[in-house]
């Protein structure tokens, strides 16, 4: 049976560029591809079963962590991330009109953010509208000659615009993680363990003692970053990204989970996975 598997859409956006890779490294045989409107959307699809499977942003390297997916990965535990890539990402400035007359640009926030500095040297007056998505934006100014949309190259072809400027990243290394998220867990190879946890007391060295933990333990961490809980000012919920090896195996991460409850109030497993970088042809 073809597995459904949900991205943020509509058609020629990275993340469908990303679902269709991680598709195939996961094996699925002849997958249906389903576009939503929306990262929540996306991971309600899964999370309320409508789709087997899900392809999401978690991080960038400019931006840093995708706070709607962080969030969703907290809120729902039922959920694992059992793939990753890494996509370089490129931006073009795409329309039907001409630079020199563009005053509105619209993208993804995400993509908003990345192409801030270029925005502000080559369209300083132009007024930036957030959109769901970057094919979203680019369909918007099919028409118009005074929008231009930020998105990938590709959509120029698929939407029979002009690319007016490529690349328009403010940095050229700009890459993104996409994960594949699924209500079963990794059981194959991995080089990341990925967890969160909010601790049980908000007391001075708690955090460290953790940290202390993961360092006793020989891992390396490759992220750690930090969202509020929602529930009081001052309460944090810290999410960590640890480096698997030969050295650090998963039952030295399974032996440092049981170090780390005791000290939380509430520690969600995300899943071991392998993370590996993609080129984009």
């Amino acid at each position: 049976m073809s597995k459904q598997v949900a991205y943020l859409g509509p058609q020629g956006t990275y993340a469908e560029k990303a679902a269709h890779i991680l598709s195939k490294l996961a094996n699925f045989q002849t997958p249906i591809f389903v576009p939503c409107n929306g990262l929540n959307s996306v991971i309600k699809s899964i999370a309320y079963n409508n789709c087997d499977a899900a392809v999401v942003p978690i991080e960038n390297s400019v931006e840093g962590g995708v706070t709607a997916t962080l969030d969703a990965l907290w809120k729902f535990p039922e959920i694992f991330i059992n793939r990753a890539i890494v996509l370089p990402i490129k931006h073009a400035l795409i329309s039907d009109g001409e630079l020199s007359i563009i005053s509105e640009v619209l993208s993804h926030p995400q993509a908003l953010a990345q192409c801030s500095e270029w925005l502000s040297e080559n369209l300083p007056n132009a007024i930036t509208l957030p959109t769901s998505s970057t094919s979203e934006a680019v369909n918007m100014v099919k028409g118009s000659k005074f929008r231009a949309a930020i998105g990938s190259k590709s959509l120029t072809q698929i939407e029979e615009l002009k690319e007016l400027a490529f690349p328009i990243n403010d940095v050229p290394g700009n890459c993104t993680r996409f994960v594949l998220l699924s209500k079963e867990s990794n059981s194959n190879s991995a080089n990341i363990a990925s967890f969160a946890f909010s601790l049980i007391s908000n007391k001075p060295g708690a955090l460290l003692k953790a940290i202390n933990y993961i360092a006793n333990f020989g891992f390396n961490m490759s992220k750690i970053e930090s969202r509020p809980s929602k529930r009081e000012l001052g309460e944090y919920i810290i999410y960590i990204d640890l480096e698997l090896n030969n050295e650090n195996k998963i039952e030295n991460f399974l032996e440092l989970k049981n170090h780390l409850k005791p000290l939380c109030k509430n520690f969600v497993d995300f899943g071991n996975y392998l993370s590996e970088n993609v080129e984009l042809n």
